[in-house]
């Protein structure tokens, strides 16, 4: 049985622990907030510019781009989005074992990754599975340059037919209990992809609609990255906040118990010490 010193020192470590979550939890809040609000900012951009190509899609004809054209799916990119850092629950752990899934169910095709964030870099790596590019430490200080940098690249190597698809897979913020694992298919564009509006609305385009079609393809692919990096990010700082707030309750737990025994010992300890005493004076 361990002795007082024992339990009070385990006590005081415990003590400091809870204190450093907590101040992790208090962090996580603070960043969870800003991270939101660029998100939510970010979506409806996101949704308008996917309604946007699809309504150009469907009411002109004979439009044409790299990024629409449809090959079979031999060789695919798959670009997954994890954190740098973790502490985070099951945040990492989930999505990494999801894309490990989708690898499995699509091992007759020939597939590369391209890693974003840490993790996921290392959870990949350590089971001999070889990745293609990483890029790490951009959740640090995230901006669209970082996704603009990624989105380029995707349209590289799908236009240069170094891949015949490219699927995305992040954490979708959904709450700071919760968030949803997607997997979807960024390239090539569909018309499952893009949001198409049945209302008959005769646009007039100021150019022409080939031209449109040309800028907006490659930004629609770095915007859609975009959102998946501040989706991610919001997911992972509540994810945090989440399991910090689980550490400290666990930690006062724990306290609680080990305080509650060391009263025990203590208790023993005086009751012997009497019946000793009391014992002596006896005699």
């Amino acid at each position: 049985m361990a002795n007082l010193l024992d339990i009070r020192r385990r006590i005081r470590s415990v003590k400091n622990t809870q204190q450093i979550t907590k101040a992790m939890k208090t962090v996580s809040a603070a960043k969870l907030r800003r991270a939101q609000d660029r998100m939510f900012a970010a979506r409806p951009y996101a949704d308008q510019l996917r309604t946007i190509l699809g309504n150009l899609s469907a009411r002109v004809e004979g439009l044409r781009h790299p990024l629409l054209e449809v090959r079979p799916e031999e060789r695919i990119l798959m670009v997954i989005v994890t954190s740098d850092r973790g502490l985070c629950g099951a945040f990492n752990s989930n999505i990494s074992r999801a894309a490990q899934k989708f690898l499995k169910t699509n091992k007759d095709k020939n597939a590369s990754l391209m890693a974003v964030g840490r993790k996921g870099r290392d959870y990949f790596r350590s089971r001999g599975e070889t990745i293609a590019e990483e890029h790490l430490g951009i959740f640090a200080k995230l901006n669209f340059e970082h996704a603009r940098t990624i989105g380029q690249r995707i349209v590289e190597l799908y236009s240069g037919a170094e891949t015949d698809a490219v699927y995305l897979a992040y954490n979708e913020f959904k709450s700071v209990l919760q968030q949803r694992i997607v997997i979807e298919r960024l390239l090539p564009l569909g018309s499952d992809a893009l949001d198409v509006d049945d209302s008959r609305v005769d646009y007039i385009y100021e150019q022409a609609p080939q031209q449109i079609f040309n800028r907006l393809l490659p930004q629609y692919v770095d915007v859609q990255v975009h959102r998946a990096l501040l989706e991610s990010a919001a997911s992972e700082h509540g994810a945090r906040m989440t399991a910090m707030d689980t550490a400290s309750r666990n930690a006062g737990e724990m306290i609680d118990t080990l305080t509650l025994n060391m009263n025990r010992i203590r208790q023993a300890a005086i009751t012997r010490e009497l019946i000793e005493v009391v014992s002596g004076a006896s005699v």
